[in-house]
């Protein structure tokens, strides 16, 4: 018997992978090495662009336990441990989302079992060949036994199997002279700020909570997450190593020598299990390919970053898979466009070396050295230009990402991931968010008398069109692909010749739809 995909992982990507495959009605079977699914911390939330993304398919309300749409942060937010002021920001860009990963991971599951995904647990990929088909081999607790499948997705981390085992290189730089020291602790209660959340140090001052903090000898960061102890971190460079287990005590010495002050720091409350663990060096590195005929990398398999700060990789992880899903799904069923699957690895290598390029910037800004504090310095001097927040923003919450739509004079949210809109259709008011939870191409006409599919006399099959009222402002039409990103759009109230002959070749490009109103 010939499946269609196969995932191997079970963490956040894998698990949104298989959801997004079986909105488009393909049943992947996910294969996890580990007998069930970790308790390990790792984690502590998401940030960025993938806040949205999981909004659009009605998973931030399970997360968040909030029915409210995510709203962005316009306050007080960080780049390399410098204080971007979010308020500069007509429409700030970055989201965050505090949850710990072993519930995102337990959402995502749920959701998985809901539509219809077989997860095995401990079945371990131990062997891959191709040709028309994948053939893998699978050890599991009643022995090996071989599968073949239609794809082969390794959503299977840094260490991936799938890649090695497809002999896909995995280039890029090893540094060994940070150590990073992180613990769940408790400190002293009257240190903490009610009104700011600040861990107030006497002898060195008040530390933000979630936000790094830099002094001449290293890094230092407190995280008080909800319903859970703090989370406290050191980094520092060029220490001696060690094979000796990590303690509390070993984090109170780190501690003294960032700051310079002592920070009593006590065993955690509650159940665990609890964050003890030193991490000496760290891993830039993206893969050689992400495609290998019929074999891909999404997250960590695909690239992984060394930093302290910034986006964190499951912005970057989660949205290959949604960015795979629809493709992936497409070909399948028969009828993709020509190179569909091959616009998988242009748009993704792309937003990886800009989450490299984010994480490599801020790496440097945290560094020790009076060479680092002057340019600290003049770098914080740029931090008061709004446009210089807003391109930082951007980058670090990966909402800077546009894909090339095949048109150079497209309009300026062509490529990017479409806004928030609220729409007043004739079954009433609705978010843009809401209408994209099917992981279906969408034609939104707000065009005057809504005539813009009429006029194309557009198949309905495989795409959804939406009517809705005109707005004062802002587009009046938008083609949008199943991953929330833009393909086409107008201003017009009436579309020009030329802008629908965009929209066709946008149709036709993604979807391989044609209208039956214009010559093919």
């Amino acid at each position: 018997m010939i499946t269609d995909v196969v995932i191997v992982g079970a963490g956040p990507n894998g698990l949104m992978l298989a959801c997004e495959l079986s909105l488009a009605g393909v049943r992947p079977i996910v294969l996890e090495r580990l007998p069930e699914p970790s308790r390990e911390p790792k984690a502590n939330g998401l940030l960025g662009q993938v806040v949205r993304m999981l909004d659009h398919r009605g998973l931030h309300e399970r997360l968040s336990g909030d029915k409210e749409p995510p709203q962005p942060n316009s306050g007080y937010f960080m780049f390399g441990a410098l204080g971007l002021d979010l308020s500069l920001l007509e429409d700030s860009p970055v989201y965050a989302l505090p949850v710990p990963q072993r519930r995102i991971v337990q959402v995502l599951r749920e959701r998985a079992i809901e539509l219809g995904v077989e997860i095995r647990q401990g079945h371990d990929v131990v062997g891959l060949s191709q040709d028309d088909e994948v053939s893998i081999d699978v050890a599991s607790p009643s022995g090996t036994y071989r599968l073949r499948t239609r794809y082969l997705i390794g959503a299977d981390g840094a260490h991936s199997s799938t890649r090695k085992l497809s002999g896909i290189g995995f280039p890029g730089v090893t540094y060994d002279r940070m150590t990073v020291r992180s613990a769940h602790a408790t400190v002293p209660a009257d240190w903490l700020d009610p009104a700011t959340g600040a861990l107030d140090i006497p002898g060195h001052g008040p530390v933000l909570p979630f936000l790094p903090h830099r002094t001449e000898h290293g890094g230092f960061s407190y995280a008080p997450m909800p319903g859970h102890p703090p989370l406290l971190s050191t980094t520092e460079w060029d220490q001696p190593e060690t094979e000796d287990s990590m303690t509390l005590e070993e984090l109170r010495a780190s501690i003294r020598r960032v700051l310079g002050v002592e920070v009593p720091l006590g065993p955690p409350d509650g159940e665990g299990p609890h964050v003890l663990r030193r991490l000496s060096g760290g891993n830039t590195r993206i893969a050689e390919r992400f495609r290998d005929g019929r074999v891909f990398l999404i997250g960590d398999a695909a690239h992984v970053y060394s930093a302290t700060g910034g986006g964190p990789g499951l912005n970057l992880g989660l949205q290959d898979a949604v960015n795979l899903g629809w493709k992936l799904a497409a070909t399948l069923r028969g009828g993709a466009p020509s190179g569909l699957l091959d616009s998988y690895e242009t748009e993704r290598r792309s937003a990886a070396h800009r989450m490299v390029l984010n994480a490599q910037a801020q790496s440097a800004l945290i560094a020790p050295g009076d060479d680092v504090t002057g340019l600290r310095a003049v770098f914080a001097e740029l931090l008061g230009d709004a446009a210089t927040v807003q391109r930082l923003a951007g980058l670090v919450a990966g909402a800077d990402v546009r894909y090339d739509m095949g048109e150079p004079e497209a309009h300026p949210l062509v490529g990017r991931f479409v806004p928030d809109l609220e729409l007043h259709t004739p079954t009433g008011p609705v978010r843009l968010a809401e209408l994209t939870r099917a992981a279906r191409p969408l034609l939104l006409d707000l065009t005057e008398g809504a005539a813009l599919a009429e006029t194309l006399a557009l198949p309905q099959d495989g795409l959804e069109i939406v009517t809705a009222l005109p707005q004062t402002s802002g587009p009046t039409a938008l083609l949008i692909r199943p991953d929330s990103y833009v393909a086409w759009a107008s201003i017009s109230p009436q579309p020009s010749p030329k802008e629908l002959e965009g929209l066709q070749a946008a149709l036709q490009r993604w979807f391989g739809v044609h209208s039956r109103n214009m010559p093919r």
